[in-house]
């Protein structure tokens, strides 16, 4: 504990003041428990029984009370009302940081406090044998894995593990030797930016995108230009010959939830070989799909190895496990292990080390297989709820893939789903307008449905309320 006698009086009296300050102003903590007098007189150079009038001075005080055989505690008191400054305004100290300013707030839900049901993108489906399975591999791995710096690209067991998977269920073949694990896609995308863009230099995405996606390209300093999407994906054809790098979710468009087809995907790598561009594929849940034929990733079409594929554990397992996976191009290998090494010197290793536990104990494609059954019978639950509450109202996307439907709503303008969205809310249902992720309006707007965190009955309840408030709508 820092503190700071001001030579002014007697000893006791220093410290007392100097506790005292300690306390009012918030440096100990109300309930928190204060030093041992011995400890206190040993850091201080005082004698013991100065330590102890000090602290009878805070009893007398009532700032301290005393807890027999345990100690000295703060007691309950309100901070002081010492005036504050407010913070000066500082002038962004660099183009990054300008940057930075001038992208729109960045939020990661968390707004459905109070709701009783929240069709929000982006909840966990909770399983509690994953839980289970990744708390006992955590602690071996804990007890296991070396306590030195890891390898910056990853654990050599782990990035196997990844191309066997790969393999199987994308039909990515990949060398180990050309992955390199990272802390989550978005870490991934600010890699690429890195190694692949000067500031200035144009990237291309899909509209609509994933903002967070377009905010770290921007944030980098590029030209982000979006490109419309239709009923086969990105439209090639109107992507910009300058683009260096061209970011898709192919596999199930965000937030759209179309499919790309197999000649937009070939359209796409050649454009990616003839102008020298190279593609970002975003696999951020190729692994949930429902058709009997699962979609192959693009990067399993590419023989020009322009495709950085990029896939995550974050939708399979739970958003606070910060690990995804980058299979890049060979011959950028060096280039994103030095980059990755730059950044953070690499990813938790006994983080890693457990995920290769899992996938090792057959853990990990257990749970996926799961998964897969379960988001398919909540999705039912969802595209079956919405024809009998809200039927001729609302069109959902039948999407085969994903934790998500779009919902369209004809005649609706984005006013009236604002109007909407309010009197869910007012009635428990946190709902969410996908046009938002659009650069270029949608012909009509929707709503982005999730559907992972949810029960099948809480997404039945869900539906019914949806249904009412669409019918209460003038």
């Amino acid at each position: 504990m820092h503190l700071q006698l001001d030579n002014k009086g007697p000893k006791h009296e220093q410290l007392a003041r100097s506790l005292r300050l300690a306390i009012r102003s918030g440096q100990l903590l109300s309930g928190s428990k204060l030093p041992s007098t011995r400890m206190l007189s040993e850091n201080l150079g005082l004698s013991r029984n100065t330590v102890l009038r000090a602290y009878e001075q805070l009893r007398i005080e009532r700032l301290g009370v005393m807890r027999e055989g345990s100690g000295t505690y703060v007691n309950d008191v309100p901070l002081s009302q010492v005036p504050v400054a407010s913070p000066r305004r500082v002038e962004a100290q660099s183009a990054f940081a300008a940057r930075l300013r001038d992208l729109p707030p960045i939020t990661l839900g968390g707004g459905g406090a109070g709701l009783r049901y929240d069709l929000q993108y982006g909840a966990p489906l909770v399983n509690t044998k994953l839980v289970s399975a990744w708390s006992t591999a955590l602690a071996t791995a804990a007890a296991t894995t070396s306590t030195g710096y890891p390898h910056p690209q990853g654990l050599p067991e782990l990035r196997e593990a990844i191309a066997r998977f790969l393999a199987t269920w994308r039909g990515v073949v990949a060398d180990p030797r050309d992955i390199v694990v990272v802390g989550g896609t978005q870490q991934a995308l600010s890699l690429s930016a890195r190694v692949l863009l000067d500031v200035g230099a144009m990237a291309a995405m899909e509209d609509p995108c994933y903002e967070l996606a377009s905010h770290a390209l921007r944030a980098h300093g590029a030209d982000v230009v979006g490109v419309r999407t239709d009923d086969e994906g990105l439209v090639v054809d109107e992507l910009p010959r300058q683009a260096r790098l061209v970011h898709v979710t192919p596999s199930h468009q965000f937030p759209a939830g179309l499919t790309m087809s197999l000649r937009r995907r070939r359209q796409l790598l050649r454009f990616a070989e003839e102008n020298s561009s190279w593609i970002f594929e975003d696999d951020y849940d190729g692994e949930l799909s429902y058709s009997a034929t699962p979609i192959a990733a693009l990067r399993s079409l590419d023989t020009g190895d322009r495709v950085i594929y990029v896939g995550s554990f974050s939708k399979m397992m739970f958003p606070s496990l910060r690990l995804a996976y980058v299979v890049c191009p060979a011959g950028l290998r060096k280039d994103f292990i030095r980059a990755k090494m730059l950044e953070d010197l690499g990813c938790p290793a006994i983080e890693q080390a457990a995920m290769h536990l899992l996938f090792k104990r057959g853990a990990f494609e257990r749970h996926l297989g799961a998964t897969v059954l379960e988001l398919r019978r909540r999705r039912s639950s969802l595209l079956g709820g919405l024809a009998r509450h809200a039927a001729g109202r609302i069109e959902a996307d039948d999407s085969q893939l994903g934790m998500h439907v779009v919902g369209w709503l004809p005649g609706f303008d984005a006013a009236r789903v604002d109007r909407l969205v309010a009197s869910a809310r007012l009635r428990g249902l946190g709902l969410h307008p996908v046009h938002p992720y659009y650069r270029v309006p949608p012909p009509r707007p929707g709503l982005l449905l999730g559907f992972a965190g949810l029960f099948p009955s809480q997404i039945e309840e869900a539906t019914r309320i949806l249904g009412d408030c669409l019918r209460a709508l003038p």
